[in-house]
């Protein structure tokens, strides 16, 4: 791919989110839910090492912080991995964490109708229809989801505020689906993933991205809906608190990267530091910032 190649559109799991269902949608009559499209792990595979490509052609680095904690890829029940919505790049950030970190299990996220009718590759690596802003769309998403979390291996990833917002946004505003999900699978782990992007000492961006320490189902349901849903935000926007501190501080150190990126601005001006280098007798590092953490003159 050249460094011109514009992206595939990128699965977006936050457009498929819908409100708070009805408890009976259509007035009393049963929603129809359309089965759940088959998952490709081929595609699935080859998407995730496309996107990998892409972050590293155009991020500085998809970084977790130590203390980030997902859960275990033995981990033994369905997962529900709700996040905020800071960026487009969040779909690309999910695929690649879904595709490093839990390669053995099939991650679902909803997606806008519309959209996944004509992009209908997206539906063979995991995304699922559902109609925006409507009771039919409500019934969509949480009947894909008891599905989706009946099994014991099942993975739904959800960008959980439905739309984009400043990673600094508070409150974060969750729409209320989120917290029906306790009560479709009580064995479900719930885990707040807190994904933020920063410019730091090179030309692209870095994406950063934690989990939070996970809320079992069964604890989660047996909260009012209320309580259930402010405790799904309390425990999102702790983790992206702590998250936001250390991109402030700016120390790599905090960090471990999932995804390192190119370095270096390009073109004439590497070219011509390259070139300097060598007469000199130096290795060439094309970093603004070297292994000792001192800044470059530009």
């Amino acid at each position: 791919m050249t460094a011109a190649a514009a992206p595939p559109p990128a699965p977006d799991p936050g457009s498929g989110l819908p409100g708070q269902a009805p408890d009976r949608p259509g007035g009393g009559r049963r929603t129809r839910i359309a089965a759940l499209p088959p998952v490709s792990r081929r595609i699935r595979d080859f998407m995730v090492a496309w996107f990998e490509r892409y972050l590293h052609r155009h991020l500085d680095a998809l970084r977790l912080p130590l203390w980030s904690t997902p859960p275990a890829r033995d981990h033994r029940g369905p997962l529900v991995i709700y996040s905020n919505h800071p960026a487009w790049w969040d779909a690309a950030v999910i695929l690649v964490l879904a595709g490093r970190l839990y390669p053995e299990r099939l991650s679902r996220a909803p997606f806008d109708a519309a959209t996944l009718a004509r992009y209908r590759i997206f539906a063979r690596i995991g995304a699922f229809a559902v109609d925006l802003d409507s009771p039919r769309g409500a019934a969509q998403f949480l009947g894909a989801a008891r599905a989706i979390l009946a099994a014991p291996d099942g993975m739904l990833w959800i960008t959980a505020q439905g739309r984009f917002a400043d990673a600094r946004t508070r409150p974060l505003g969750l729409r209320p689906g989120v917290a029906r999900l306790a009560e479709l699978a009580p064995d479900a782990l719930f885990v707040p993933l807190a994904l933020e992007y920063a410019f730091w000492d090179e030309r692209g961006a870095g994406a950063f991205a934690a989990f939070g320490r996970g809320i079992p189902g069964a604890e989660l349901a047996a909260l009012p809906r209320p309580a259930r849903l402010a405790r799904l935000e309390g425990d999102l926007t702790a983790t992206l608190d702590r998250l936001g501190a250390d991109v402030i501080s700016r120390e790599p150190e905090r960090f471990r990267a999932l995804i390192s990126g190119r370095k270096g601005v390009g073109g004439v001006y590497d070219l011509w530091r390259h070139l300097a280098a060598r007469l000199s007798g130096r290795r060439f590092d094309p970093a603004h910032r070297p292994a000792d953490g001192r800044d470059r003159a530009a």
